[in-house]
């Protein structure tokens, strides 16, 4: 496992159609529904907090609508200790310390490589204790801090880096674009 540190809108289910034309002539918009993506997320019994799962997984399915991931796919998503991310930082990168998030990529590519059956992207993990320190610290709410830190995470699943001055720019251009989608500010 690697490891990194840190449109259409959909149709209703109901409608049992891959595509709605609507309008006449030139004029016409084409709505494709989105494919469903699996999303698990789990939250490590060691964490006190009020964010649900439905509202962590609407983050990283808008993170996947945004970036146009037409591919079904599966997400993971883990909300756990420091100890947690640290005992994994050790393991998979060498560093024994504590961060902010965790991405393993298990895709490598795959998304292009084109349709069938779902691919699995990988795993986000969140240290909870870290992002209510530095929501504190950049004076916003936790909320936003994890829900940035999530969208930074499938990023990395999705390709992104942030090495360079010019691959940042774009990364977090990105990050920003999710998280005004969804409403999301640093206030």
């Amino acid at each position: 496992m690697a490891a990194t540190m840190c449109i259409a809108a959909p149709l209703p289910q109901t409608l049992g159609v891959d595509r709605i034309v609507v309008g006449r002539g030139s004029g016409r918009r084409v709505w494709e529904r989105m494919p469903r993506h699996s999303i698990d997320i789990a939250i490590d019994g060691g964490i006190a907090t009020t964010l649900g799962k439905p509202w962590l997984r609407r983050i990283v399915a808008e993170t996947l609508r945004r970036e146009d991931v037409r591919q079904r796919c599966e997400v993971g998503l883990l909300l756990t200790t420091g100890k947690e991310v640290r005992r994994l930082n050790r393991r998979y990168r060498g560093q024994d310390k504590e961060t902010d998030v965790l991405s393993f990529s298990l895709a490598e590519g795959a998304l292009a490589e084109g349709e069938g059956a779902p691919v699995n992207l990988g795993q986000v993990v969140v240290s909870y204790p870290r992002a209510v320190r530095q929501a504190a610290v950049y004076g916003h709410s936790v909320e936003r801090e994890v829900a940035f830190l999530t969208v930074h995470g499938v990023l990395h699943l999705l390709g992104y880096d942030h090495q360079t001055p010019a691959d940042e720019q774009r990364m977090f251009g990105r990050q920003d674009a999710v998280l005004e989608a969804l409403g999301i500010t640093r206030e």
